[in-house]
């Protein structure tokens, strides 16, 4: 089997035990009063769940649009040639995803979105500092203030200690 579906096998493996969860497990606990909205907190789950498994079950039985087998096109990934691909830069914004969860609490929204946003362009190669720090600071501003005020939902915008 073809690294692509293994990976398929994988994803559809972990939407079945999310799909599960949302479906039968996380709606258990819910006040009576949520139970008659149309929304609930499990609905994105839910859609996630099944979107995830209908597409990985697109690529297990070979719907995702494949023209032939044979030699890799120009701009298809070749787990052959793994070595050849930048993986220090693929590594470096899995760490600092990481890290930006780890950090989000303790040092607030802004701080960390704002580093976490500078340093992950900086990774993938702009090197204007001014630009990386007005353009983070500008959208992790945006994004708190719109879920904030206008979804209503509480961010710490700065570190506990502020």
């Amino acid at each position: 089997m073809a690294l692509d579906r293994w990976i398929a096998l994988v994803v559809l493996l972990i939407c079945l035990v999310y799909g599960y969860s949302a479906f039968f497990l996380m709606d258990a606990g819910l006040p009576p009063f949520m139970r008659r909205n149309p929304v609930w907190p499990s609905t994105f789950p839910k859609v996630l769940a099944v979107c995830g498994a209908l597409a990985s079950l697109a690529i297990l039985l070979g719907f995702e649009g494949r023209t032939g087998g044979g030699a890799p096109k120009a701009g298809d990934l070749d787990y052959r040639r793994i070595a050849r691909y930048d993986l220090v830069r693929a590594i470096a914004l899995l760490l600092l995803m990481a890290g930006y969860a780890l950090a989000l609490r303790p040092a607030g929204f802004l701080v960390s979105t704002t580093l976490f946003l500078a340093a992950g362009a900086a990774i993938l190669g702009e090197r204007r500092p001014v630009v990386l720090i007005a353009v983070a600071a500008a959208t992790a501003g945006v994004v708190w203030y719109l879920v904030q005020e206008v979804l209503g939902i509480f961010l710490r915008p700065l570190p506990t200690g502020l």
